[in-house]
């Protein structure tokens, strides 16, 4: 009995001067500070951009504080954000770890958050939604106007069909295939506006169809299969 005592006092004692000797060692160190720690606490791998960054937890964290947005700037302070609309808002983020999350092992660390848009602590935005607003409150096309399938047809109010979670509609039904107002909704790729039209994609269909009469060449299930000549990939 006496021993058993004297082991668990022993193994208990070891643990207290570990949890207060590593954390010493590490905040007046660094990572290196405690040769091995690191394989104990590591939740995972990096993503592939950030790999190399293995084993220099410091580069991104704060010793007893977590990740720091300003550290992220150590590497990316040169990145051009206003370069495209689905990016310009990073301009005024102040809390990167809010959607870019690391050691889950993927090979992109973006796991967006279009909740945390709402909240003052990670965005200073000048037009920010007023507190406690829904996601309703969020301007879409902003970010995602360069990647509007609608091309402008449906306006900027995504919310009224679309959801932050996924972007497809399980409640839309596609007008049936003897439908003739296509161009009520599609509009044509940039080679109909030109020459190829009438060179190739009319030649091709077999069709003297004006551009507006998508039905006359173009299946619904398929933009590239093309009536009475299947799949065509040419645009």
């Amino acid at each position: 009995m006496r021993w058993t005592a004297i082991l668990y006092g022993s193994v208990g004692a070891a643990a207290v001067v570990a949890g207060l000797l590593i954390p010493w060692l590490v905040h007046s160190r660094g990572s290196a500070g405690a040769p091995g720690w690191q394989g104990l606490v590591n939740p995972g791998a990096l993503s592939e951009a950030h790999r190399f960054l293995a084993g220099e937890c410091e580069a991104c964290h704060v010793p007893h504080e977590g990740v720091e947005a300003k550290r992220c700037l150590t590497c990316h302070t040169a990145t051009s954000f206003a370069d495209k609309p689905s990016t310009r808002f990073h301009a005024q983020a102040t809390a990167c770890a809010t959607c870019h999350v690391e050691h889950l092992g993927r090979s992109q660390p973006t796991q967006m958050n279009h909740a945390a848009l709402l909240e003052a602590g990670a965005w200073l935005q000048a037009q920010k939604p007023h507190a406690g607003a829904s996601l309703a409150a969020l301007d879409c096309a902003s970010c995602h106007a360069s990647k509007d399938a609608h091309q402008g047809l449906m306006g900027s109010g995504c919310v009224q069909c679309h959801g932050t979670e996924s972007w497809r509609i399980s409640t839309f039904q596609h007008p049936p295939a003897a439908s003739t107002q296509c161009s009520e909704c599609h509009r044509p790729p940039p080679s109909h506006t030109m020459m190829h039209f009438s060179m190739v994609s009319q030649r091709v269909a077999g069709k003297k169809a004006r551009v507006d009469q998508c039905f006359a060449c173009h299946v619904t299930d398929d933009w590239n299969t093309i009536r009475s000549v299947g799949r065509y990939d040419h645009h």
